[in-house]
């Protein structure tokens, strides 16, 4: 879903990735290091770096707030997102826009009824554990 989700977002600039390239380099920048992508670990760096909102919005049922480019970039660092850029034969700018326009949507689709902040929250503390509480 995630490489669906990023080349569909990347409109004419995705259509030419090959899919295989599209998994690996995103495995390798939001995955858990056995080939998936870990959407717990993309929720925990979002509430440790500031960005607690922006993450309820998307597990939330209601509108998705949006991630600059810019946050992304913050977010992942600059010299990951170069990397994963660079897997993919595209500069920075549009591997970060693709990743800010296909976060949302892709922790909101695996968010619905709750079971992503069941399996990722848990009894957690912080931002995201209250969140879970309010979202329930």
């Amino acid at each position: 879903m995630a490489v669906q989700l990023f080349t569909d977002k990347l409109g004419s600039q995705g259509s030419g990735l090959d899919e295989g390239v599209v998994t690996q380099a995103l495995s390798g920048l939001l995955g858990d290091g056995a080939g998936n992508i870990d959407l717990g670990s993309i929720l925990s760096k979002l509430d440790g770096g500031g960005l607690a909102t922006l993450a309820q919005s998307w597990l939330g049922d209601g509108g998705n707030s949006s991630i600059s480019p810019q946050q992304i970039m913050s977010l992942f660092g600059d010299s990951a997102i170069s990397d994963f850029a660079s897997q993919l034969n595209l500069d920075s700018s549009t591997a970060s826009n693709g990743l800010s326009e296909m976060l949302p949507e892709l922790i909101d689709s695996n968010s619905k009824g709750g079971g992503l902040l069941d399996s990722v929250l848990g009894d957690s503390g912080g931002l995201l554990g209250a969140a879970a509480g309010f979202l329930k």
